[in-house]
Order: structure tokens, then C-alpha cells, then sequence
């Protein structure tokens, strides 16, 4: 593991009664990059997000987070650790507010308990406050100011895709893990959504691992791009070598290509 990776993955393999989703997978996210994971579909991106989520144990390899190991800590502290993630379907709490949901995402970061809370102590409600005001500080970055109070189940697909990115924020994540946050969205609303995630990186200072079919918004806005097809990594550098690897183009367009 290099200086300045912030993430290391090594030799990395999962099997499912006995198929194959990851083969030996091996590679290093940089501190402040936005890394995008692409592959066709089965190519096994989400179960590697999986791993990293601690849903997931490897057969065999390792995994690294800030240089500390990943894979012995148990999945309901990955938040505290500092490693948030949107989800492909979205996980909203339908009846909640924009607001509600994104304060739900700050909840791994609170030191409130039961008792605290029942007696109403000074400390709760300076955490109320500053959780509110990064609550408004997320809201106004995702340009959800219009819609804080409204329930999430009345908003457009787009607007619930901000709202779930927002809630992961509050979590105060070093690395983002991003599940195919183009999926469903129109044109502008990918360009939109490109301009968000380089902002978002640039504002927050973190890190991205994106998960996408959507190419040409992982090309430009990826630092670096690693590709899996059947479990295994096929390439791993910059988006120019990666779009032109032969081995990519044959996974995406057939072996004809």
C-alpha cells in the first residue's frame, strides 16, 4: 500500500456456491481521487462494494483502510470509520423529510444516549443545533433547499438520488462509495450529477469509489478507472488507457470488436 492510498485492495476473492464473483482482485485508491469501477454486468462491482461495506467477507485477500484492516470490523461500524455509500435501489425513509433522512445519516456520529436524551441535557441540544447546521450545510451543496420539508416520497427520482447522496454525507465519510448513481437519471441530469460528484470531492475534501455503467460520465469524471469482467481485473490506470485497453473493449463489445 502506497503513502497516499487511503484504500487497498489485495488479492481480493468471493465465491457463491461455488461461481466465482471475484478472482484475485488487487488495487490502491488515492487519497482525494475519485476512482470510477466499471465492468458489464455479473463483472462482480457491487459485490466488491459489498466487501467494503463488511456485507460481504472474501474467500481469500485483504482489504485496507487507511492502513488499518478492514475485513475484522463489523459492518454497523463502517460508518464510524469513515466509509459512507448510496445504494443502487434507493433506501429512503419514504414518509421523512429531506431533512429527517439526511439527519439520519449523521446518527453514527453522535454521542447521545438514551439518558441524555430523555433528561434533554445542555450537550444534547448543542448536538441538535450543530447537526442541524451541517444538515443546512449539505441541503444548500445538493440544492435541496426548496424541498427540505417535503417528504421524500412526493420528489422526482432525481431529487431522491441528491437526498440519498446528501444522507451519506452527514456521515462525514472519508471514502464515498457511489452504486450506479446515474441509474435513471436523463442526460442533463447526468451532467448535472458529474459536476455534483467533482464538487462534492472538492468541497469535502474526500474520497470517491463510483460504481457506473454510465461511461462517459466515469470517463470524465474519474482520476483513475479499474475494470472487472468475470470477477477478474482486466485494467487499472487513467480513463485514456483504460477507454483504449483491448482487453476492455472486447468485454464491452465482444471479441469482433
Amino acid at each position: 500500500m502506497s503513502s497516499d492510498s487511503l484504500l487497498s485492495i489485495r488479492d481480493v476473492s468471493v465465491r457463491f456456491a461455488g461461481i466465482v464473483a471475484l478472482d484475485g482482485v488487487s488495487f490502491d485508491v488515492a487519497r482525494g481521487d475519485i476512482c470510477g469501477l466499471i465492468g458489464p454486468n455479473g463483472a462482480g462491482k457491487t459485490t466488491l462494494f459489498n466487501c467494503l461495506s463488511r456485507l460481504y467477507t472474501p474467500a481469500a485477500g485483504t482489504i485496507a483502510f487507511e492502513g488499518a484492516p478492514l475485513l475484522g470490523v463489523a459492518a454497523h461500524k463502517i460508518a464510524q470509520l469513515g466509509i459512507g455509500r448510496t445504494f443502487q435501489n434507493l433506501a429512503l425513509f419514504r414518509t421523512m423529510t429531506v431533512r429527517q433522512n439526511i439527519l439520519v445519516g449523521a446518527h453514527a456520529h453522535t454521542k447521545a444516549n438514551f439518558v441524555s436524551d430523555a433528561l434533554r441535557l445542555p450537550s444534547v441540544r448543542a448536538e441538535e443545533a450543530r447537526l442541524a447546521g451541517e444538515a443546512d450545510e449539505l441541503i444548500a451543496l445538493l440544492d435541496l433547499g426548496g424541498v427540505a420539508d417535503v417528504a421524500v416520497d412526493s420528489l422526482t427520482f432525481a431529487t431522491k438520488k441528491r437526498v440519498e447522496l446528501a444522507r451519506a454525507l452527514a456521515g462525514k465519510p472519508k471514502l464515498l462509495l457511489l452504486d450506479e448513481p446515474a441509474g435513471g437519471l436523463n442526460h442533463d441530469e447526468v451532467e448535472q450529477l458529474r459536476t455534483l460528484i467533482g464538487a462534492i470531492r472538492d468541497r469535502l475534501k474526500l474520497t470517491v469509489l463510483l460504481v457506473e455503467h454510465h461511461m462517459n460520465l466515469v470517463m470524465r469524471v474519474s482520476d483513475k478507472v479499474v475494470a472487472l469482467d468475470f470477477g477478474r481485473k482486466i485494467a487499472d490506470g487513467t480513463p485514456c488507457v483504460v477507454q483504449n485497453d483491448p482487453d476492455v473493449i472486447r468485454a464491452y463489445l465482444g471479441t469482433a470488436a
